[in-house]
């Protein structure tokens, strides 16, 4: 019986001294890696925001070339008719 004492003592002063103090130690990093975790994933959705918000220009810029392919378009097809009236008139002065 005294063995059984003498073993339950043992191993109660072992998981009171060093099991729990490692336990503790090793969630004490976890905490850590777990609070580095969530400020980087905080700092990379503020960076997704901000270039989110900064590419919005790329649709209205899509849109600004549109319409000055149209605008283009237009001076060509201008451009075409000022020659024909351009060789009108000058054939009529002839």
């Amino acid at each position: 019986m005294t063995a059984a004492l003498w073993i339950w003592g043992i191993t109660l002063a072992l998981v009171t001294l060093v099991i729990v103090p490692l336990a503790i130690f090793l969630l004490h990093r976890t905490l850590g890696a777990a609070s580095a975790i969530e400020r980087y994933a905080r700092e990379t959705l503020e960076a997704g925001v901000g270039i989110a918000e900064n590419t919005e220009a790329v649709t209205a810029l899509d849109e600004t070339i549109h319409t000055a392919t149209s605008l283009l378009e237009a001076i060509q097809m201008l451009n075409e008719r000022t020659a024909t009236v351009a060789k009108l008139v000058g054939s009529g002065k002839e």
